[in-house]
């Protein structure tokens, strides 16, 4: 299988893997290529292409290493295509950390220069330009929200001036995420438990979030204060350095986890809570990101136990149930990086079990991914429509009013899918049903 690939590839030799961001050959030859992992992964899915497949990646890789191909722009275009959904690791009976391997892969071919133009583009603009500056992104945020509530987008869109300049940019417009109302951010305030306080809980606000959703992480605030959670959201806190090391910039992904390891330590919390599965999946693994850093493996490994996605930890509490009944059907859709890479599923559903008069419908390959994937849609545009397209044919089969999930970047993807059906309903986050039934109660006693 191997042989066959690279002879359809017919690409050249190299001086393989080098340096200490290599991905490990332990890693790449414990896969067996028993192919269980095919049937798991969206792009195989999608497409029935080897080289779309863990498997078929996971060839390239061991090639590569081997001398007998080089990093080219055909092989580095099959590991781009990859959404890290880390499906496949869910289903390996090898254990091979496919997550690791290819952002490890994926820093090798920024490290050559090898990288689309797309891909470099949105890294230079976004992912290095923008993510690890707070102000800086906060800045556009409020720029952007400007232009989309003042009419200007609107006007912009039915011109079609875009399209007419430019049709990757019409697209990239189109794909924009909708800034919040109100943003969310740090803040030395602490937000009290209601009745006596249980846990001191650190809540990270991080970097999109709290502009997109922002309501949703007030909401995550009042869900946390209501089951006894002192919250605190430290200032000089910042992105999880998720988006940048799946893009494979590890040594920027290494600085955002050191000042979010220093700060949420010296908060001197129980617990670091994350309604980001995305988020929380990356700084779960902060010890492996900074294993060999002197000064900050053994602080990663502390800080890495302290974590924990919000829906797992309110689940643990457990939940204190609201009096008020939300009588709506929904369906949830599980973040990959919460089922997969952190093997959270049960616990969001237990959460929406204990809101009064929630139906939960469950629907098809409710843990195939959206196509959202971070930056994806952006950098495999025609890709993500598909996968995205095939979701929505599972969520509009389970009849839900609402679609509910747990992730930022998925809420934003189910969206635009939404709007694509002509559907105008809002994607919830467990904790703004839980939130909603909370304050209809309060109402009612009012």
């Amino acid at each position: 299988m191997a042989d066959e690939l690279l002879t359809i590839l017919g690409v050249g030799t190299s001086e393989g893997f080098q340096g200490p961001d290599a991905p490990a050959e332990a890693d790449m030859y414990r896969c067996v290529h028993c192919g269980l992992c095919l049937s798991a992964c969206p792009t195989y899915v999608v497409l029935g292409v080897e080289t779309e497949s863990p498997r078929g990646r996971i060839a390239l890789m061991k090639a590569v290493n081997e001398g007998r191909i080089g990093v080219t722009e055909r092989v580095v275009s099959h590991w781009e295509q990859c959404l890290q959904c880390r499906a496949c690791e869910a289903v390996c009976p090898s254990g091979v950390p496919y997550g690791r391997m290819m952002a490890n892969t994926r820093s090798q071919v920024m490290a050559q220069d090898k990288r689309s133009v797309n891909l470099n583009r949105i890294s230079r603009l976004f992912l290095r330009g923008a993510l690890p500056h707070p102000r800086r992104l906060r800045l556009g945020a409020h720029l952007l929200r400007v232009y989309q509530r003042s009419g200007l987008q609107k006007l912009l869109r039915l011109s079609r001036v875009l399209r007419l300049i430019s049709r990757p940019l019409a697209g990239l417009e189109a794909n924009l995420p909708v800034m919040d109302r109100h943003f969310f951010g740090p803040t030395k305030r602490v937000y009290r438990a209601q009745g006596e306080a249980r846990l001191k809980v650190g809540l990270l606000s991080g970097c999109v979030m709290p502009l997109m959703q922002g309501s949703t992480m007030a909401a995550t605030v009042r869900v946390l204060t209501r089951n006894g959670c002192d919250v605190v959201v430290p200032v000089g806190q910042g992105c999880c350095g998720a988006l940048n090391i799946h893009a494979g910039d590890l040594e920027a992904g290494r600085g955002m986890a050191r000042r979010n390891i220093d700060i949420f330590l010296n908060a001197n919390v129980d617990r670091i809570v994350v309604a980001s599965a995305g988020c929380s999946a990356a700084m779960r693994e902060y010890d492996e990101l900074l294993e060999n850093d002197p000064d900050y493996g053994e602080k990663a490994h502390r800080f890495k136990e302290l974590v924990v996605d919000v829906t797992a930890l309110l689940a643990s509490l457990p939940v204190d149930p609201p009096k008020a009944a939300l009588n709506r059907r929904v369906t949830y859709q599980d973040p990959c990086h919460l089922v997969h890479a952190q093997r959270i599923s049960s616990e969001p559903r237990a959460v929406l079990a204990a809101i009064p008069g929630l139906e939960l419908v469950e629907m098809e390959q409710s843990t195939m991914c959206c196509g959202g994937a971070g930056i994806y849609s952006l950098v495999q545009p025609e890709l993500a429509e598909k996968i995205l397209s095939r979701k929505m044919g599972y969520v509009a089969a389970t009849g839900a009013e609402q679609v509910v999930t747990a992730n930022p970047g998925c809420m934003v993807q189910l969206e635009q899918g939404l709007r694509a059906m002509g559907d105008q309903s809002k994607v919830a986050h467990v904790v703004d049903l839980l939130d909603e039934a909370y304050r209809a109660e309060s109402s009612a006693r009012s």
